[in-house]
């Protein structure tokens, strides 16, 4: 496989990006959303009273609990009113009561709208993406050669960043539709790592995309983010309130025109596997704005949908393009935070957790120089694009069925001829588009040599220990197991046969390197797994046998290829382990 070498923009002019356009008419795009979340709220909560209620009392709760420097100054006194005011209606008359209740939710919806759309502004963007493109490059020359290198420009970027995939279509795309870009979510590095891809590589223009509050915490991520497209999420608000302006937003955003990126899984993946379950929230409202786009161009065709959206004397509705994006590491910086997080949450009492490497800035500056200075490349895998349905997409926008049949978007959301919402239909399309979307995650995936491995080396342990369970196992001590270099090289080839019976039933993708041979996969394997971090999940002693120092680690790693079948088709008890007390006796 070739990675694709930068392309060109394929807007130059960054006032016809839709996310400029988006940020110009700020104001009416806030009004907007207040109104939609108010109809939607008064259709769904018939009793305002008691939903408000609960949204105070939680937003108090949160202010005492959980207080961010980022939150406005006068979160309590607004609060605060708003429960007087709650209270006070209680004894009003109910036609006074009700407008109350109005008035309070109302004021909830705009304070939340406006904390959570941003704006975009070209100067920021220019001069972020030059800074960037500059500081990593040359970061790049002077970690890989010297330090007096930082002036040079000898490597590039895109050589260690590689971007594969479906990118002619997708560039195409974005004159043809709205595209929606939906990627794995690994590490905290993601989001920076895929918006300088999409720029400077893949040519595209900037995409919405959510940022968490807290991160604006920092004065000067908060001027940078609040300048540059991206919409803030506050993850401690769970109040149905807010997840519906939240909704409001994103859906309304992608109908006026808005490419969007959002991470479906909701959070990293805190076990290291690919994503097999999906958020249905920010997922559902590109299947209800794509609805709502057939609508809009409901009475041109007359007030019907009648199957000829294909034809050109009908009206086409402007399409939604899903994109799936898989990102590949070689290590992940937050690998011991996260696995810990996660078998303390499904072990609980079973689990007994160790030290964990530290998150400071101090080692994300190391990470960052790691990452040039051991030439470990990252990969960008953008699968096929798809309708919100799941159908797969040609360049020209067109949506073709199972059989490779074109067909309208529109009859989706069509009843006796009529496009009509329907919120539980809706709710379905999106369960299907988050099923399809998982399973072009898998087979966009490609498995890199750090992936091989750590699942080989896992299984081999697992194989020899069957009378412990995942806990009992991971509390082994590292120090006392050896994997000895053939029985490791003979179990590596074993696992790339079965690999390559999978990519050839198109299952997953395989990097070069899977189809050398085992020695030279297991040597470039270890030398890029978890190379950041001070305990290796995996490393050559003095013998040449292979160790671990982290099994924790190691297990995190190992479960990048889980959930393919590959396990099964590998006879682990074939390969042996070796201890220091002697060799591990594996029970019948």
């Amino acid at each position: 496989m070739q990675p694709v070498k930068p392309y060109p923009q394929v807007f130059e002019r960054i006032d016809q990006w839709p996310i400029y356009k988006l940020s110009q008419d700020r104001r009416h795009f806030i009004e907007e959303i207040d109104q939609f979340t108010l109809n939607r709220l008064l259709l769904e909560h018939p009793k305002l009273y008691n939903l408000i209620a609960e949204t105070i009392y939680q937003e108090r709760n949160r202010i005492k609990e959980t207080p961010w420097k980022v939150d406005p100054p006068n979160e309590q006194v607004f609060w605060n009113r708003l429960r007087s005011k709650l209270v006070k209606s209680e004894s009003a008359p109910k036609t006074q009561a009700n407008d109350i209740h109005k008035d309070i939710i109302e004021r909830i919806i705009h304070r939340y709208s406006t904390e959570i759309v941003g704006t975009f502004s070209p100067n920021t963007f220019r001069f972020a993406r030059v800074f960037l493109y500059n500081f990593f490059n040359r970061l790049l020359n002077a970690a890989a050669e010297r330090w007096w290198r930082f002036l040079s420009s000898r490597n590039q970027l895109h050589e260690r960043l590689q971007v594969f995939g479906e990118v002619e279509t997708i560039r195409t795309l974005m004159k043809k539709g709205i595209v929606i870009v939906v990627p794995t979510h690994f590490s905290n590095i993601d989001s920076i790592l895929v918006g300088f891809a999409m720029d400077q590589i893949v040519g595209l223009p900037s995409f919405s995309y959510g940022a968490g509050l807290n991160l604006y915490n920092s004065g000067a991520a908060a001027f940078f983010m609040n300048r540059l497209g991206a919409y803030r999420v506050d993850r401690r608000k769970k109040n149905p309130i807010y997840l519906e302006t939240l909704k409001a937003m994103s859906m309304l955003s992608i109908v006026r025109g808005t490419n969007t990126l959002f991470f479906p899984g909701g959070t990293r993946a805190r076990n290291g596997m690919v994503e097999t379950r999906l958020k249905m929230g920010l997922l559902g409202t590109a299947v209800e704005a794509q609805r709502v786009l057939c609508q809009q161009v409901k009475e041109e065709n007359g007030g019907r949908s009648d199957n000829k959206e294909l034809k050109d004397d009908k009206v086409q509705p402007q399409k939604i393009f899903i994109v799936p994006l898989v990102m590949s590491y070689h290590f992940v910086l937050e690998a011991p935070f996260l696995i810990r997080q996660h078998l303390q949450i499904t072990g609980k009492e079973k689990y007994i957790g160790g030290r964990s490497e530290g998150n400071s800035i101090r080692e994300w500056l190391k990470f960052i120089w790691q990452f040039f200075s051991k030439k470990s490349d990252i990969i960008l895998s953008f699968g096929k694009p798809m309708d919100v349905m799941g159908n797969f997409v040609d360049a020209e926008g067109t949506s073709f069925d199972a059989r490779n049949q074109p067909l309208s978007i529109s009859d989706y959301f069509t009843t006796e001829g009529i496009v009509t919402e329907d919120l539980q239909r809706e709710a379905e399309y999106t369960k299907l588009l988050a099923n399809k979307i998982v399973d072009r995650f898998h087979r966009e995936n490609i498995v890199l040599s750090s992936h091989v491995v750590a699942f080989t080396a896992f299984n081999m342990l697992r194989a020899n220990n069957e009378s412990f369970d995942l806990y009992a196992l991971l509390r082994l001590l590292p120090d006392d197991f050896v994997f000895p270099i053939e029985e490791f090289t003979a179990a590596v080839e074993a696992v790339q046969h079965g690999l390559f019976e999978l990519e050839e039933k198109g299952r997953l993708k395989l990097s070069d390197i899977i189809h050398q041979s085992a020695t030279e996969l297991v040597n470039d394997g270890l030398k890029n797994l978890g190379v950041y971090h001070a305990r290796k999940p995996l490393l050559f002693n003095k013998k040449g046998d292979i160790e671990s120092d982290d099994f924790n680690t190691l297990f995190y790693y190992h479960n990048r290829l889980e959930n393919f079948g590959l396990t099964k088709r590998v006879q682990w008890t074939n390969f042996k382990m070796e201890t220091r007390l002697g060799e591990v006796k594996v029970e019948s």
